[in-house]
């Protein structure tokens, strides 16, 4: 089933309406009231298009996974299907659906790639020897779960100023308290690494014009 998705505020131009007033006896102005279409989002086609949504959450998520010894996973439109029911169920507030599954959250995404790379480069605080949850670095160990077989997302428009909403959902879940050290792996060019040397990464970082906001 593909995803569905609301672009707020997407309207077309209404059709003309005229109203007549008298000006004098010999003379009619007609006045044309036309409302201003709202912009929509048609420049984000990561969110727009059902196919390079899908496609970009497979590849983007996939290459991580990769990097860090996990399999590829699929797209499961039933994931899916519950994730754009919950966006479309509550307000564009930032709070997990309390589902079976395991859940990365994100807005203020102007493309879906942006935002999974954020969960992804979470890996530049996480500790792998010690291989334990945290706030910080939740998303990332999710994404790249060795467990995980499946993912499927869903996207909500939620207006110009908080953009696009996205909730992917993973099957099965990770995060998983005692199974870090083995579920999550570091990749071999990190490990070459000095631990003081590795790129930071700085949560809420801007993408197009919002402020990207992540929830663990």
């Amino acid at each position: 089933m593909r995803s569905k998705f609301l672009l707020l505020g997407l309207t077309g131009l209404a059709s003309a309406n005229p109203n007549h007033l008298k000006h004098n006896p010999t003379t009619t102005i007609t006045v044309i009231e036309t409302p201003t279409a709202t912009p929509t989002p048609s420049s984000e086609p990561q969110f727009v298009s059902d196919t390079l949504f899908r496609d970009t959450i497979l590849n983007s998520t996939n290459s991580y996974r990769q990097e860090h010894n996990a399999t590829a996973v699929r797209y499961n439109t039933s994931l899916a299907e519950f994730a754009t029911n919950y966006l479309f169920s509550t307000a564009c507030e930032m709070k997990h659906s309390g589902g079976p599954y395991g859940e990365n959250l994100a807005i203020g995404c102007s493309e879906v790639q942006g935002c999974v790379e954020l969960w992804g480069d979470e890996r530049n605080m996480y500790n792998f020897r010690k291989g334990d949850f945290s706030k910080e670095t939740g998303h990332f160990t999710q994404l790249v779960w060795k467990d995980t077989t499946d993912v499927g997302c869903g996207r909500k428009w939620c207006g110009e100023d908080k953009r696009w909403y996205l909730a992917c959902e993973y099957w099965p879940r990770g995060n998983v308290l005692g199974e870090f050290v083995s579920m999550v792996q570091e990749t071999v060019s990190m490990a070459a690494l000095p631990r003081d040397s590795r790129p930071a990464v700085t949560m809420g970082a801007v993408i197009g014009l919002g402020v990207v906001m992540l929830l663990v």
